[in-house]
């Protein structure tokens, strides 16, 4: 979702950016800049959104956004940058910046970011594509969930029941989106909050998938999560459970 950067439009985007959020113990969101995305005459303003999680010393990089010195001292003052995540093909563009910063930290990029980013992958990098098998293990659950056209990988954190999304949810507040016919394009495309869900053409695209796509969706019910962390629009601090009961009733 980084391509087409533009500056930032604060009037979409969660401000202040750039900086830590404490939302639970260990766990922190920094809200980034807003990106322009969608067909050439009709794109729309995307606020992004990265989640933090310590293990220990180790801190987990979900989507990152961009890394200004600011944030680059805040992140060090809580633990040292282990793994950086890349959770489905369009989420990718800032992580060669965080990668540069932290060389010791690895790369986990979901199926398909190097045929979508290209020479912006110019650095080591491990599959994430399974279930198990990863150093985090012990303490977050990880979902790779295939479709049509993108694997998108879903993690719950344990101990604090917080589920954290990219873009199967995706809750855009109508007051952050200035014009009425792009509202109506995202309420239409099933994205306008407060009912936000995954995007009608990301259904499509996960069509010939349902089977998987529903019993994905199961198990993050079963998780029971508190909060759901998704990396655009409002995301849902309370209720987390209902909120996927709510998001993915089309499913059926």
């Amino acid at each position: 979702m980084q391509d087409n950067l533009e500056q930032n439009d604060l009037k979409s985007a969660y401000p202040p950016l750039n900086t830590l959020k404490p939302i639970a113990t260990d766990i922190w969101i920094v809200d980034g800049p807003t990106i322009r995305f969608g067909m050439p005459l009709l794109k729309i303003p995307f606020p992004t959104r990265m989640t933090v999680i310590r293990i220990g010393g180790d801190l987990f990089i979900h989507s990152p956004t961009p890394l200004p010195l600011s944030l680059r001292i805040e992140i060090e003052s809580i633990g040292r940058p282990r793994w950086i995540i890349g959770p489905n093909r369009l989420h990718y563009w800032w992580i060669r910046d965080w990668i540069s910063a932290f060389p010791e930290a690895e790369a986990y990029l979901a199926p398909r970011i190097e045929e979508q980013a290209q020479d912006r992958i110019d650095f080591p990098h491990r599959a994430l594509d399974g279930t198990r098998g990863y150093p985090w293990d012990d303490a977050i659950d990880t979902l790779p969930v295939h479709g049509g056209f993108m694997t998108e990988v879903v993690f719950f954190h344990r101990t604090s029941r917080t589920l954290v999304l990219t873009d199967f949810i995706e809750n855009f507040e109508p007051h952050k989106i200035r014009s009425s016919f792009l509202r109506w394009v995202v309420r239409s495309g099933g994205a306008l909050a407060p009912d936000g869900g995954m995007p009608r053409d990301m259904r499509f695209s996960y069509r010939r998938h349902r089977t998987q796509m529903k019993a994905a969706v199961e198990q993050m019910i079963a998780w029971n999560p508190e909060r759901v962390i998704i990396a655009h629009g409002r995301w849902f601090e309370t209720n987390g459970t209902a909120e996927l009961q709510r998001a993915f009733r089309w499913l059926g």
